[in-house]
This record gives C-alpha cells, sequence and structure tokens, in this order.
C-alpha cells in the first residue's frame, strides 16, 4: 500500500513544522528532526516505512497541513508534454520530439489549501493540474534510468497545480517570470510514497480539475509523452538532481488558454508582426470567462479509478492582491 506523508502544523501559532504518516483521518507524527524534504527522504527513508497506525495520535482535520516539498527544492517543470494539451494550443506533436524543459521559482511552492492572490497586473490567470514527482535521492550526473528503476530514484507523487499568468507568460515569452509569482504552485496536499508494483501504475492515475465546480481537465497521466524514466535521464545530463527535488510532468487539455482556429493561426503567423498578434491575443483573451478571477475556487485530485493510489484533493482559492 502508499505511504502518505504530510507536513503539518500542530496550530495556528506553531512555528515548527512537523513530519508525518497519515492513516484515515490521523497522523502519526514522526520522532525526527528534517528541515527540508531531501533531509526526509534522504536520511529518514526507513522511518517513514516503519511506523504504524498505532502511533496515529493526532486528528488531520485539527491540524494545518503544509507544502510536503519545501521551499529549498529545485521546482522543474515539463512543458507541452500532453498531447491534448499540444492540439489545444494550436501546435503539432511532430514539431515537438524535444522534451520542453523550464523552471518555476521554489519561492511559489504553497500549500494545497492556501488562498493564492492573483497579482494587481495579472488577468490572464490560468490553472494547470500536473503529476508531481519527488526524488528520493541525489541523481549523479548522466544516469540512465530504466522505467523499471524508479522505485530507486524516486519517492513518490504528488498534486501540482502551476498556475500561469498567460499575459506575462506568452507575449513577453517569460515562462519563468509568468509561472513565479508568489502562490503559483501549489503542492500537495500530501506526497504519496509508492512501493514497486504502485510504480508501474503511474499512467492510470487520472487527473481532473474543476472551477467553481465545473470540470474543467480530466485525463490519464497515460498521455504523457515524454514519461519520467526518460525525464530522470535527460536530466541529469544537463543538470545536478538532488533528494527532494520536484519535477512537474505537464498538464492535459483543459486550460483557459486556447489556440484561435487553424486559419487564423495561418494568417497570423505569415502576415502579422509579433506585436499585433499578441495585442490581438489579449484583446481576445480578456473576454474568455475561463480565466480565473478573485472568488473562485479550484478543485485539483489525482488518483487511480480503484483510489489505491490517491493523492487527495487540492483546493485552491483565488483572492484579489
Amino acid at each position: 500500500m502508499p505511504r502518505t506523508i504530510v507536513r503539518f502544523l500542530e496550530s495556528e501559532t506553531s512555528s515548527t513544522a512537523q513530519w508525518g504518516v497519515q492513516f484515515g483521518s490521523r497522523i502519526a507524527p514522526l520522532p525526527l528532526h528534517a528541515n527540508t524534504t531531501g533531509e526526509l527522504l534522504a536520511h529518514h527513508w526507513d522511518a517513514l516505512w516503519s511506523i504504524d497506525e498505532s502511533h496515529a495520535t493526532l486528528s488531520l482535520a485539527a491540524m494545518r497541513l503544509l507544502a510536503p516539498v519545501t521551499q529549498n527544492q529545485q521546482f522543474i517543470c515539463q512543458g507541452i508534454n500532453y498531447r491534448s494539451h499540444v492540439a489545444e494550443s494550436g501546435l503539432r506533436v511532430e514539431d515537438f520530439p524535444f522534451n520542453t524543459l523550464f523552471t518555476k521559482a521554489s519561492s511559489c511552492i504553497t500549500a494545497a489549501d492556501a488562498p493564492v492572490a492573483r497579482p494587481a497586473h495579472v488577468r490572464l490567470l490560468d490553472y494547470e493540474i500536473e503529476l508531481g514527482l519527488v526524488l528520493r535521492r541525489d541523481v549523479p550526473s548522466h544516469t540512465t534510468v530504466q522505467p523499471d528503476d524508479l522505485k530507486h530514484w524516486l519517492a513518490g507523487v504528488t498534486i501540482v497545480n502551476d498556475l500561469s499568468a498567460r499575459d506575462v507568460q506568452l507575449p513577453q515569452g517569460q515562462f519563468y517570470k509568468g509561472k513565479s509569482y508568489r502562490g503559483f504552485g501549489p503542492v500537495g496536499p500530501r506526497l504519496t510514497l509508492l512501493t514497486v508494483d504502485e510504480w508501474k501504475r503511474w499512467p492510470e492515475l487520472r487527473m481532473q480539475l474543476s472551477v467553481n465546480g465545473q470540470l474543467r481537465q480530466d485525463a490519464y497521466c497515460a498521455e504523457m509523452i515524454h514519461q519520467p524514466a526518460a525525464t530522470l535521464t535527460e536530466l541529469s545530463g544537463l543538470q545536478d538532481l538532488r533528494a527532494g527535488d520536484l519535477i512537474a510532468t505537464g498538464t492535459p487539455a483543459g486550460c483557459a488558454a486556447r489556440a484561435p482556429g487553424k486559419a487564423v493561426m495561418f494568417v497570423m503567423r505569415h502576415f502579422m508582426s509579433d506585436a499585433t498578434k499578441w495585442r490581438l491575443f489579449m484583446r481576445k483573451s480578456a473576454g474568455n470567462p475561463a480565466y480565473l478571477q478573485p472568488g473562485d475556487c479550484i478543485h485539483a485530485s489525482i488518483r487511480t479509478d480503484d483510489s489505491v493510489i490517491d493523492l487527495g484533493v487540492q483546493t485552491t482559492a483565488i483572492v484579489a492582491p
């Protein structure tokens, strides 16, 4: 069975985060010290699995849950990694044989139920539900990771919402800036550690995101183009990877941002300057009610259909700055 790890405060006035294992509606606090997700996974792996339900003395409902990935960890992202999202973006899969990689500022990581303030200058705030992979250990340079090796390198999975200011990201070509404002990375509510057999089921995980009760995104992780083992292999040849680092693996169709029709796309590409193209994009997008507004509430979940692997539910309220 999966093991559910939570990071929490015992009260609103507490300043010391604790780690625990969730058993149903109760938490078994872990008698250990780990300031970061990396420290927890690198130095206390056996303790995470050895504690049992008899130690679950705390009520989950009475605790304030924090993001299970701490803000010191790298926040690495994959873009256009789902076929349906490629199509709704007006692109073709065959034109993107490469893995699109970028980063978000780790300071944007926030709790799964924390309200997110839409910056005053942002009008096109979008959502992206994503499966988050959390590294179990450091990955040496130029490591080849096979699909059957995931349990060795990855600790578990969590829910990520890659909130994005499209009016910054797209016209300015600023992925990092448009996706890194504080609060733009809800993570959690928990980190779900998987066994060897459960790692084989990651393609069965179903991602669902709704806004104000309206289902917007609904897809299985099997649709992923560049899959975890290949991505870990490529990243290890590019940069250092450390225990506790987070990789967000891309989003499926259903985002607020949509490409115009093929005829319009042809005209924009061949007969318009970039300035004109983006001016028209902003004008048309301003009337799109799917973009997030203060007062909106997002619900995001990831689980297998039999609920054997269940990453919980994020509930994110969008508020005014």
